[in-house]
């Protein structure tokens, strides 16, 4: 990797894993309704996982969606899916005192498993293996995949901060369940740029 383009890289890398997308929003719902200790596993698996997909796209993936592109038709409709279901998933969330039909926080495998069904990850994936890789060689994916590693975690750790910070204000059922209708919104409506554009 030309190391010119690095500062540029860590640039992009912290814009597109600071700013609103799936990731964050669910992020920052689970800190509200189960802390920032119950909600660590999720960060980590958005982050590893994030990791291990940029690698994986641009060691091959890459070409295997540049031969078939009707790949991306089943990938974003499976990818609409899924959003839909955790929109739902988090609309209807409980507390973490509501007992046994309370919610409980993605894991780490579930997190890391997103990726591969989250959008924005795949535009962001593309976009850095495409511009800060060319070639695709193994040294310049790797080191994509590195800067991705060190600049993600706390950024989407600050979603999960704010998202905890915001269990002050919600002190009431009613104010939990206005939040999490709201995070569901904006989760179906970080569909928008998938649904109006060809490709991811």
């Amino acid at each position: 990797m030309d190391m010119t383009l690095l500062p540029a890289l860590v640039a992009f890398a912290f814009v597109t894993s600071v700013t609103p997308g799936p990731n964050n929003l669910m992020l920052m719902a689970s800190g509200a309704n189960f802390g920032l200790r119950r909600t660590l596993p999720h960060m980590l698996g958005v982050a590893l996982g994030f990791v291990v997909m940029a690698a994986l796209v641009g060691l091959g993936l890459v070409q295997v969606f540049a031969a078939l592109p009707w790949l991306f038709t089943l990938l974003k409709i499976g990818c609409v899916l899924y959003l839909l279901l955790l929109a739902w998933k988090i609309a209807n969330a409980a507390a973490p005192e509501g007992g046994a039909g309370a919610g409980r926080p993605m894991t780490f495998l579930q997190a890391a498993a997103f990726q591969w069904v989250n959008p924005k990850a795949w535009a962001m994936a593309l976009t850095a293996v495409t511009v800060y890789a060319p070639g695709q060689t193994v040294a310049a994916v790797l080191t994509v995949a590195a800067v991705f590693g060190a600049v993600n975690l706390p950024s989407v750790g600050s979603w999960a901060w704010l998202g905890v910070q915001m269990r002050r204000v919600l002190t009431s059922p009613a104010r939990l369940r206005a939040f999490n209708l709201t995070m569901a919104a904006l989760l179906v409506a970080s569909l928008y740029p998938l649904l109006g554009s060809p490709a991811m």
